[in-house]
């Protein structure tokens, strides 16, 4: 019907209850086990039903039942305990004293995903469920963040499975009344509205407001009716396939994020980019803080870089968002003409410096150009990033190419089971959750009694079970399947029985169907009557990809098979709630990615927080989480050239490692007793999750090494009319204009003799600088040992001393080496700008002897 007025009634909540409304609408209340407990208490069976979204769970509550609930003196006693907790999160004395962050310090956290629960379908993967947790762990350490992202009427896709095993996708709607959000209002009263030229128009936009406990998520949505049906598109589903609307989304994300914290008067300390996605904020920010401090471009980009994170995610350069520059333009161009840059300097930040005239525009390359911190996710994957982008910093050794890692964590509160939360309680503290980085309290680990540990955790394999059937059970329905095989499903799986989980994105890379390479050996370890095993598989391919569905297919036609249909299951619609069930419900957590294609992954940790033990290749964080007294390592970091051979040899390795060590360690029991060994491996696995791999670790790495330094940079170089922002940028221009003048000297030796350990001499070198000063530049001695031709191993630079001056521009340079090992070791040198790590990793700013590379 045209021009329909939409309004819902809300259940007039009784007074003594009136907070549970409250708490629906703060998303505090999904990672508190005693706060979802009393929704649940309410209706159990509903609350499954709905989805576990408490606003559209109390909207269906009779009024009836409300009033019973308002004289029940034992729920009334429940809902004061979780009212008295929630408040007492927000009068508790913040952490932020320790990290030196005042509340006026903002950091503005941009993120196209965020996964914060089931009833959010914002997110696709594990670049929202990281982003979730982040803000989590930020509201509990009393972090000043705020968080940015674009609120989806469709979001990600719900999977189903037809009964050829073939993955279908549906997009239902959001109803935007059942979430717990709010408009965004200013200071007057007023809704927040932003908008942003584009090629189609203006793109107007509104913005909800999402409390994630102290945290606020403002989250963009283009979804009006001033708008037309393209530009109302660009909010529709995450991760459009349409370059056109995609561009838009972080466009939208990006300078329409900036333009919403202006309007809220907030003028971040600090901007931290999730991904490429949100690369376009740097622009918007720079030319706010052209405006409130009236500055040039120049000064303000020295002050935006050095106040800026840049986070990568992907180890794959084909990961990466890359448009035609011809579709960014238009929403740029204005940006030059302030900035007062040509269109082509503009567009050369998103492309690689030896290709500036291609017509790809990269969004890491521009993310990266605006960042003075960029970071990957893992250790290796930090590596991995230094090698794939080494060229963005031309002439440097790949060791020294500014992206460092900070390792992902979990929030663990949200992915540990209410049987071992309580457990926690009882042996560590009733507050262990907010002591998470106190070594001593998680040690306490060790106490927990063997069998009360395997008593719970067979309730949580219990629960994953049934889950497991319910899935089932739903899925066969659907199908039409006959009624003996939907009585078949009350006996899929058993509670005593080894359960192996696999649960991710189906990426080729990922390789869900390693251990389908010798399908008659893994038939006998599922059929085996002594020792079995059973398998529970889910996750999502995307929609696009054939190949990510062929091996669903696969695995799902395995588990249909006769005689192992009853010990493998594939749960479909993979989301929070299954994971969930799964990784506190496993007895080993599976990971098969072709290494070094995982950046970090991160279900892992959530299964070894509830004692689930890791069998994983030596890729993204199992490279640093591994030691064989809490889990296995498939291989040994290998990487090959030939992928079918990796994957079968990787295979093999797998089968060996469950045949020889999982299988039997699971299965020894003696005495009665539960096993003991495979306990110990729990406990081991439970204190590394929670002390190394948890979000409350990992939020605490980016405050002490990102956010703490970018925060002092911003004040100190917006204080006094920026003139110490004025200065680096005068100090930049003069050094790229007279970088070009410097020359170097081949360094030479005091004597030309062989050497041994504990020996030490001096090289010296001559260097013109032309019109720049000794001041200005450091001179080093770049040495180590040889690994081949003109290929160092491990080198290190030597800061040399200016020796005299011997004419206008002309310097001797020199440095003692000292011999500390045996070896063929090799030198040459270099001159790079004086200043801060931003000022001396500045592109094409580094010369070697003789223009060596």
């Amino acid at each position: 019907m045209e021009k329909m007025q939409i309004y819902k009634v809300y259940p007039a909540i009784p007074e003594p209850l009136s907070f549970l409304d409250y708490l629906a609408r703060n998303l505090w209340w999904c990672w508190n086990h005693e706060a979802i407990e009393l929704f649940r208490r309410i209706n159990p069976v509903q609350w499954e039903k709905i989805g576990k979204n408490p606003v559209a769970f109390l909207s269906c509550i009779t009024q009836r039942r409300f009033d019973d609930l308002s004289k029940d003196e034992s729920f009334l006693g429940h809902l004061g305990r979780v009212k008295t907790k929630f408040e007492k999160m927000f009068s508790r004395v913040s952490q932020i004293k320790e990290f030196d962050l005042t509340p006026k310090d903002t950091i503005a956290y941009f993120s196209m995903e965020f996964g914060l629960h089931e009833s959010l379908p914002f997110f696709a993967g594990g670049l929202g469920i990281l982003a979730g947790d982040h803000l989590k762990a930020s509201s509990t350490l009393g972090i000043p963040l705020i968080g940015i992202g674009l609120l989806f009427r469709e979001g990600y896709f719900r999977q189903f499975i037809d009964h050829n095993g073939w993955q279908q996708e549906t997009y239902p709607i959001n109803d935007v009344f059942d979430l717990p959000v709010q408009k965004l209002k200013d200071h007057s009263g007023f809704e927040i509205k932003i908008d942003i030229p584009g090629p189609d128009g203006i793109i107007n936009a509104c913005v909800w407001q999402l409390k994630v406990g102290k945290i606020r998520l403002f989250l963009l949505d283009t979804n009006l009716p001033e708008n037309s049906k393209n530009i109302r598109d660009i909010t529709s589903r995450l991760y459009a396939s349409h370059s056109e609307i995609r561009i838009a989304q972080e466009i939208l994300l990006g300078i329409g994020g900036i333009k919403v914290l202006r309007a809220m008067d907030i003028f971040p300390n600090v901007c931290h980019m999730n991904e490429g996605h949100c690369s376009f904020a740097g622009l918007e920010r720079i030319s706010i803080v052209m405006d409130k401090y009236n500055v040039d471009f120049q000064v303000a980009f020295q002050i935006c870089k050095r106040s800026c994170v840049f986070t990568t995610h992907t180890p794959v350069a084909a990961g990466h968002d890359v448009f035609v520059k011809e579709m960014v333009f238009p929403y740029i161009q204005p940006y030059a003409r302030k900035f007062s840059v040509s269109d082509d300097e503009l567009l050369s930040w998103g492309q690689p410096h030896t290709r500036k005239n291609t017509d790809k525009f990269s969004m890491f390359i521009f993310g990266a150009h605006f960042a003075g911190y960029i970071n990957g996710v893992s250790r290796l994957h930090g590596r991995v990033a230094r090698g794939m982008w080494q060229s963005l910093w031309p002439r440097r050794h790949v060791e020294e190419i500014p992206i460092s890692h900070i390792t992902n964590g979990v929030h663990i509160s949200s992915y540990l089971s209410q049987h071992k939360n309580s457990l926690f309680e009882r042996y560590l503290s009733s507050d262990w959750s907010s002591r998470q980085s106190n070594p001593n309290l998680i040690s306490r680990i060790d106490m927990i009694e063997d069998a009360d540990l395997w008593h719970v955790h067979e309730l949580d394999r219990s629960s994953l079970i049934r889950r497991c059937r319910q899935s089932l059970l739903t899925q066969y329905e659907r199908q039409n399947a006959p009624r003996h095989e939907l009585d078949e499903v009350a006996g899929v799986l058993d509670h005593r029985v080894l359960t192996i989980c696999f649960a991710r994105r189906f990426a080729t890379y990922k390789r869900a169907s390693l251990l389908l390479k010798d399908a008659q050996r893994l038939t006998r370890l599922i059929t085996d009557e002594d020792k079995p095993v059973q398998f529970v598989f889910a996750g999502k391919a995307h929609p696009n990809d054939d190949q990510g569905k062929a091996i669903i297919k696969r695995i799902v036609e395995f588990a249909r098979s006769h005689n192992v249909r009853h010990r493998v299951v594939f749960l479909e619609n993979y989301d929070i709630n299954i994971a969930r069930y799964m990784v506190q419900g496993c007895d080993v957590w599976l990971n098969t990615p072709r290494r070094p294609n995982e950046a970090c992954g991160t279900s892992g940790m959530k299964a070894s927080a509830n004692g689930g033990l890791n069998i994983s290749i030596l890729d993204g964080w199992w490279c640093e989480g591994f030691r064989d007294d809490r889990g296995w390592a498939i291989g040994n970091g290998d990487i090959y050239d030939d992928h079918e051979y990796q994957d079968e040899v990787e295979s093999q390795a797998l089968f060996n490692i469950l045949e020889n060590d999982v299988i039997p360690r699971f299965y020894d029991r003696k005495r009665g007793n539960p096993p003991l060994k495979w306990i110990k491996m729990m406990k081991e696995a439970m204190k590394m999750a929670i002390k190394d791999f948890s979000s409350d670790r990992m939020v605490r790495d980016y405050c002490s090494r990102f956010y703490i330094p970018a925060s002092i940079n911003f004040k100190q170089l917006t204080q006094d009319s920026a003139g110490k922002a004025k200065e680096l940028a005068l100090a930049q221009f003069r050094l790229v204009s007279l970088w070009g003048d410097i020359r170097l000297s081949s360094p030479e030796l005091t004597k030309e003799v062989d050497f041994t350990v504990g020996d030490t001499f001096r090289i010296t070198l001559e260097v013109f600088l032309g019109e720049l000063t000794p001041e200005e530049v450091v001179v080093q001695v770049y040495h180590g040992k040889v690994r081949a031709l003109d290929e160092f191993e491990g080198a290190r630079a030597e800061t040399m001393w200016l020796q005299e001056t011997i004419a206008e521009g002309r310097h001797i340079y020199a440095c003692t080496i000292t011999c500390s090992d045996s070896g063929r070791f090799g030198y040459t040198s270099r001159v790079i700008p004086k200043g801060d790590e931003v000022l001396s990793n500045t592109p094409g700013l580094i010369t070697w002897v003789n223009g060596d590379d």
